[in-house]
């Protein structure tokens, strides 16, 4: 697939398809950089702006960090754990605020499951870190 400047879809999402692509057919492993900016203009032939941008939504995506000075990683997917959620549950998806997001030491993007049981208890876990099951 290549960048083409003519297509309704723009630049940036264009050059985030392709390197989401590449993340999921493992040529990106985890860990791995991504290629400096100054290589994406080139290889790809588009402005350091969309590159930028391009990073940015695979970051809120939960594909991606960014290591000030250092680079862009791709993002080590942590272990799941199985929870139960109870008879009478309900889970909710959403966002972190900031402070959740710091307290759980959450990479941007990635959101957090509010799981609220029968009696009006929450609990609050992050979604790339769990797998809801239901009792047998």
């Amino acid at each position: 697939m290549t960048i083409d400047p003519r297509s309704h879809t723009p630049v940036y999402v264009q050059l985030a398809d392709l390197l989401r692509e590449r993340i999921e057919a493992g040529e990106l492993a985890p860990g791995s950089a991504l290629p400096s900016e100054a290589r994406m203009t080139q290889e790809y032939g588009v402005g350091r702006e969309a590159v930028r941008m391009s990073i940015s939504l695979l970051r809120s995506e939960g594909l991606v960090n960014t290591v000030r000075g250092h680079g862009t990683y791709v993002r080590e997917l942590p272990q799941r754990r199985q929870v139960e959620v109870p008879p009478g549950a309900s889970v909710v998806a959403r966002m972190p605020s900031g402070r959740e997001r710091r307290a759980m030491q959450l990479d941007e993007g990635v959101p957090v499951l509010e799981i609220r049981d029968a009696k009006g208890d929450v609990e609050v876990l992050a979604g790339d870190e769990v797998e809801l099951t239901r009792p047998a």
